[in-house]
């Protein structure tokens, strides 16, 4: 950018020196060489000012376009994040539940143990 910017100064700077001399060596009147000069200077700042102009939307464009890629690729990781969350909920939710009907299938087999046991217990004391 900084060789972009000398290259431009150099040309702008050859630019005025060559207009200079050529107004020096013209066969123009002062009136006519003023008034070429100024037209010549008001084309040069028209010009500068559209590449200025141009210089700034393309910049401009440029960060709107950083910004909504980096917009995107935070959306897209959070929502990444998010699925992550659920599934692991899920796996939290599957394994609680087994873990729960585990639990159960065990206190339905002991509770069985114990009427077994008692029943026998009652049976040998019925038969004694």
């Amino acid at each position: 950018m900084k060789d972009q910017a000398k290259i431009i100064a150099a040309l702008l700077a050859g630019a005025a020196a060559g207009a200079a001399i050529a107004l020096l060596l013209a066969p123009d009147s002062g009136e006519a060489t003023r008034s070429n000069l100024g037209e010549f200077i008001n084309d040069a700042v028209g010009k500068a000012k559209d590449k200025a102009q141009s210089a700034t939307d393309n910049l401009k464009d440029y960060g709107n376009n950083v910004a909504d890629k980096v917009k995107s690729k935070y959306s897209e990781a959070v929502n990444d994040l998010y699925n992550y969350r659920d599934g692991v909920s899920d796996k939290v939710r599957s394994h609680a539940d087994d873990i729960a009907e585990s639990a159960k299938n065990q206190v339905d087999n002991a509770k069985s143990k114990v009427k077994n046991a008692s029943n026998d217990v009652n049976d040998s004391i019925q038969q004694a």
